[in-house]
């Protein structure tokens, strides 16, 4: 019996201190004087010191460099230290320009309607019946892709 009752204490006693305060009174805590926890979170701006930092073209601004070559840095064999600096110095060099020549060409566009009048769209269907292109451009690649290596193509210029 008193086993019983003492189970039966420790039960109300465990229960009564997680049950909520019955005057309804939250205790105030430095994150929920202002706004609620979500609404603070889902109103941050991670990119509010610095703005542009996603833009095309912001890698120019950050500071990247190639890494200077320690004493106990690999260096391939059959190349000096200096040699291979050097070439490292070049594909960033070349990695950069690419990458300029890239942003260069961001956010030009050809207007629609120009190419149409070239074309000559507006006015009737001509455009159609002269070429065999049906009014597309045809790309230049860069590779012989016809297996004729031997004979003329069409973006080259033979020498007699």
């Amino acid at each position: 019996m008193k086993i019983t009752a003492c189970l039966i204490a420790g039960s109300v006693v465990a229960t009564s201190a997680f049950a909520p305060s019955p005057n309804g009174a939250r205790g105030v805590t430095s994150l929920n004087e202002s706004k609620p926890l979500l609404n603070r979170i889902f109103e941050m701006d991670l990119f509010a010191p610095k703005k542009d930092q996603n833009d095309y073209g912001a890698r120019n601004k950050k500071d990247m460099s190639v890494g200077k070559l320690a004493s106990n840095s690999y260096v391939p064999d059959g190349i000096t230290r200096e040699q291979y600096a050097k070439s490292r110095q070049a594909a960033a060099d070349k990695k950069k320009a690419n990458y300029q020549r890239n942003v260069n060409k961001a956010g030009v566009f050809e207007d629609y309607t120009e190419f149409y009048i070239k074309r000559g769209t507006d006015t009737n269907a001509d455009w159609k019946k002269k070429s065999n292109t049906l009014g597309h451009r045809m790309a230049k690649t860069k590779y012989d892709w016809s297996g004729d290596s031997d004979k003329q193509l069409f973006a080259k210029k033979f020498k007699k």
